[in-house]
């Protein structure tokens, strides 16, 4: 089944925990700035149609810039953000010109596999609301004043990545509702849950990791070179 697509990638962040004197987006990885391969994946993909590329006010030029030197031509616009990343993902929303399955994808999470996101778009056509996830593999504990107060069972736990998926009138109204009561959600999926739609889970990939940290490129690394292992 091919359901195609319109992403809305937030890149609009500063990235302070990467302490790189500069947003991560532009941070390159094998000489391309992480924003590029994201953009790139989706690029490649027959089945995505548009993409709306949120940023910095102060960016703006230099990723039109980066468009046009790599030949992203699927980015239909590129909006101003928000404060906040919910606030970014929803301007990116408005900006949106086709009425479809629309994804909303971390612009630092360059690792996605079309895979996935075939996998995401169809669950999402199917039921409203899915995101991409992983079981997680660590014992988690719940913690209080420095002392764990209780072991968390984890295997109904899961690690929810992006990109997550939905019907755009869907999102549209759960960032509308969010935005007039004042909601701050720990991610777009979070707000569908507030409006009492049920959100669906498809299987993820533990190589899909978000760039957040300087220690978080040393994985990109491996991955890229285990990823380039795999041509020869």
């Amino acid at each position: 089944m091919i359901v195609n697509y319109t992403v809305v990638i937030p890149a609009a962040g500063q990235g302070k925990r990467m302490n790189a004197g500069k947003n991560k987006q532009f941070i390159k990885l094998e000489h391309k700035p992480i924003i590029i391969h994201t953009l790139s994946v989706f690029q490649s993909d027959a089945s995505c149609s548009e993409i709306v590329l949120v940023a910095n006010q102060n960016e703006l030029e230099d990723l039109t810039g980066l468009m046009n030197e790599y030949k992203i031509d699927k980015v239909s616009s590129i909006v101003c953000g928000g404060k906040e990343r919910q606030h970014s993902v929803y301007e990116g929303l408005k900006a949106v010109k086709r009425e479809q399955i629309v994804l909303i994808h971390d612009g630092a999470r360059p690792f996605i596999k079309h895979e996935q996101i075939r996998d995401v778009t169809v669950k999402a056509s199917d039921t409203g609301a899915a995101v991409v996830a992983v079981p997680i593999k660590d014992t988690v504990k719940k913690v209080e004043d420095e002392t764990i107060v209780e072991t968390v069972e984890r295997s109904s736990l899961w690690a929810v990545q992006t990109p997550q998926a939905f019907r755009l009138p869907l999102i549209l109204k759960a960032h509308k509702q969010a935005e007039e009561k004042r909601i701050l959600g720990t991610d777009d999926a979070s707000l569908v849950e507030q409006i009492g739609h049920a959100v669906s889970i498809v299987m993820g990939d533990y190589r899909n990791i978000k760039l957040t940290t300087p220690e978080d490129l040393l994985f990109a690394k491996a991955i890229i070179e285990e990823r380039n292992e795999g041509f020869k």
